[in-house]
């Protein structure tokens, strides 16, 4: 677990300098978007992955590793905008997101820990398109809620499926640096 600990924290800082040198060069203008908006943005980023993964080409050029840490960045806004209602101005200082963002990456990792003790860190044995696709499934539930106003019978709110899509690129993107390391 403190290996797990120490590689998720590594990812979550290297997600965290990009949403800050973004927040430098865009403000905060992300606050605009709907969650519904940020939903098909990581619709976006997942297809992509996806389809990069099953055809093998990538045309674009941006790699699969800035995908994942688009939906971890994308995710936590998400979150800040379903959890901080009350927050009315798009543009925050820069300090204020900063601290939004911290706040809402520690309660993921605390999440993380709890679900990685009872599952065993079983998505160490789980191969990156599985969870691609787990991150889809958790897209096409959000907008299910989404379209159903945010109503659920038995099923979990939409933050956390944000949460748990969060979790699952940080395992992708520390799966993506073990292999980098193992081979250099």
């Amino acid at each position: 677990m403190n290996k797990t600990n120490t590689e998720y924290t590594n990812v979550i800082n290297v997600c965290r300098e990009l949403f800050l040198k973004k927040t430098i060069d865009y403000g905060t203008a992300w606050r605009i978007l709907r969650p519904s908006s940020l939903t098909d943005q990581l619709f976006i980023k997942a297809q992509r992955i996806r389809t990069i993964q099953e055809t093998g080409e990538n045309k674009v050029g941006e790699n699969i590793e800035d995908e994942f840490v688009a939906i971890v960045n994308y995710c936590l806004m998400a979150i800040i905008q379903i959890c901080e209602k009350d927050l009315v101005d798009l543009e925050l200082p820069k300090e204020q997101a900063r601290s939004l963002y911290d706040s809402y990456a520690e309660k993921a990792f605390e999440l993380m820990k709890q679900k990685n003790h009872d599952y065993g860190e079983a998505w160490r044995d789980m191969r990156i398109s599985s969870l691609t696709d787990l991150i889809l499934q958790k897209i096409f539930r959000v907008k299910q809620i989404e379209d159903n106003n945010g109503a659920t019978i038995v099923s979990e709110g939409i933050d956390a499926n944000y949460y748990d899509m969060l979790n699952y690129a940080v395992f992708a993107l520390i799966h993506m640096q073990v292999g980098l390391n193992e081979s250099e």
